[in-house]
């Protein structure tokens, strides 16, 4: 498992990723992210068990950065976008009278709020699952912003072990519908760069002591 922790200012960042197609040169020239692979399992087993290999160095991060592409109908295509709060759009337990998208028997909200802000970054709610989402319908069922695959799972685990986390997506797709992979890697060399100016305005902000946690 190959990643390196990002120190700035004081702090130790652990950017999370989940596909190589996302990772482009301008994040490349800027940070060696934990690469999970798709989706809400990959995401959760990965980076568990690289928050248990830094836990054993006594290293775990300050910071969890997790970034990528998502879809979305209505936000602007090849932007990037900050989390203000997650959904898990796979849990569905309401037969049982349980709330959806609630987890049973777990103590938390159906979404959750991400509170930390990156300055001058639009923001965002975004839904986490395990399937593609394509149409204006499937969107409009799911009720939020955006959509990934990882961030949810992100979340728990940093939950899990007491880590805040930032989440960065650039819209890859959504305004039409999806019929090939080539419909969402299509702006991934545009979302690389944007993401990674998003990258600098955290390690300004850190620099110059106007963001903190």
């Amino acid at each position: 498992m190959k990643f390196e922790l990002k120190r700035v200012s004081g702090k130790s960042i652990l950017f999370v990723m989940a596909a190589e197609a996302e990772y482009g040169p301008f994040l490349r020239s800027r940070i060696d992210p934990l690469m999970t692979g798709v989706g809400p399992v990959e995401a959760g087993i990965a980076l568990t068990r690289a928050f248990a290999q830094l836990e054993a160095q006594d290293d775990l991060p300050d910071l969890v950065v997790s970034l990528g592409s998502a879809g979305s109908a209505t936000l602007e295509q090849t932007e990037v976008y900050q989390v203000s709060s997650v959904s898990y759009r796979d849990m569905d337990a309401s037969p049982l009278g349980f709330e959806k998208g609630r987890t049973p028997f777990l103590d938390l909200p159906a979404t959750l709020e991400l509170p930390l802000r990156i300055p001058a970054i639009a923001e965002a709610s975004l839904s986490t699952g395990g399937n593609i989402v394509s149409g204006t319908d499937a969107y409009e069922r799911i009720g939020t912003d955006m959509v990934d695959m990882e961030t949810f799972a992100v979340l728990r685990a940093c939950q899990i072990y007491g880590r805040p986390l930032i989440g960065l997506r650039g819209i890859s797709d959504g305004q039409i519908e999806l019929q090939r992979i080539s419909d969402w890697t299509e702006y991934l060399h545009v979302i690389d760069r944007k993401l990674s100016y998003a990258v600098d305005g955290l390690f300004t902000a850190l620099e110059d002591g106007v963001f903190w946690f």
